[in-house]
């Protein structure tokens, strides 16, 4: 369980790095920079360390060609963008969602099974989530207005969540069928991801840089930090981060993870008080606490199953 707990401070920084590297960066050509570097970097030294593992099976191409568009592609572009528009810690709280979409791709894909306690604790969950969905929104998100109490900004973290899922099913696919490293798989499709991205960045933002004026007018001191923040939030989560989370997909269901990233928006509301300046509402706290009872209820409940 510390490991769980350990991927999900890690998954929660991330949140405060990008927000920070938003300011000078376009947010497609940061994931661009980002994914290209840390996949050229996993798979340099899969290549010179284990290159027995360095290999690509051709009736598995679809399946890394899925890792590409759903496990980096669509589960960061959009997510980037609408950090933009959302607060640190409030972009994690929508990653909450995952454990529900978990559930029924876990359920279609997996064959994982649902005891009526695991439903429970997602549906106490779904209530806080629920919750701050109706409650939290900024003058900014409310500009960014799609329907209902839900924004454009809140749509798009909504469809890199499921995008998210759905590529780590496919990742536990490939390494239980494949027999390939997480390494590999990560390495493809960061690599694949960034070239897309730098593509879709050129026709879709321009520039590389969010404000190319303001970016090259910048003291040498705030690039270095930029660049710096970039090369951290890659070994965080492209090297650390996300091979972790391939690792404990071999003791765990892909549902559980997911409801353990509830925890994440507490880190992040920390960490963006702290480097960020940004305060949470009292609801984001009730909130937050109710999907945490929900995943004690869950977490108990798994730990029957796997007993």
């Amino acid at each position: 369980m510390f490991l769980v707990i350990l991927l999900e401070m890690l998954f929660a920084s991330t949140f405060t790095i990008g927000k920070a590297v938003l300011q000078y960066l376009n947010p497609i050509f940061f994931i661009g920079l980002r994914m290209s570097l840390g996949g050229i970097i996993l798979l340099a030294w899969l290549y010179f360390f284990k290159r027995e593992k360095f290999f690509i099976k051709k009736e598995h191409m679809l399946l890394f060609l899925q890792i590409t568009i759903f496990h980096i592609f669509l589960a960061f572009v959009p997510g980037f963008w609408a950090q933009k528009y959302l607060t640190s810690f409030r972009a994690a709280f929508f990653y909450n969602l995952s454990p529900f979409i978990a559930a029924i791709f876990g359920y279609l894909f997996l064959s994982e099974k649902m005891s009526s306690k695991k439903w429970l604790g997602l549906l106490i969950g779904s209530v806080g989530i629920l919750l701050i969905m109706i409650n939290g929104q900024s003058i900014q998100e409310v500009s960014e207005q799609a329907f209902s109490f839900v924004s454009w900004p809140e749509i798009a973290l909504l469809a890199s969540v499921a995008s998210s899922v759905y590529g780590w099913i496919v990742f536990k696919k490939l390494t239980k069928t494949g027999g390939y490293s997480s390494l590999m798989i990560n390495g493809f499709g960061m690599l694949s991801a960034g070239l897309l991205a730098f593509l879709t960045s050129f026709i879709l933002e321009g520039s590389c840089c969010y404000d190319s004026q303001k970016f090259l007018s910048m003291p040498i001191l705030d690039i270095f930090i930029t660049l710096g923040d970039t090369l951290l939030l890659i070994i965080v989560a492209n090297i650390i981060g996300y091979n972790l989370y391939g690792y404990l997909l071999k003791k765990y269901t892909v549902t559980f993870l997911s409801f353990a990233g509830t925890i994440a928006p507490f880190f992040a509301a920390l960490f963006g008080f702290i480097f960020l300046g940004e305060a949470p509402s009292l609801i984001f706290f009730l909130s937050s606490t109710i999907v945490v009872i929900g995943l004690y209820i869950f977490y108990m409940q798994e730990l029957k199953i796997k007993a």
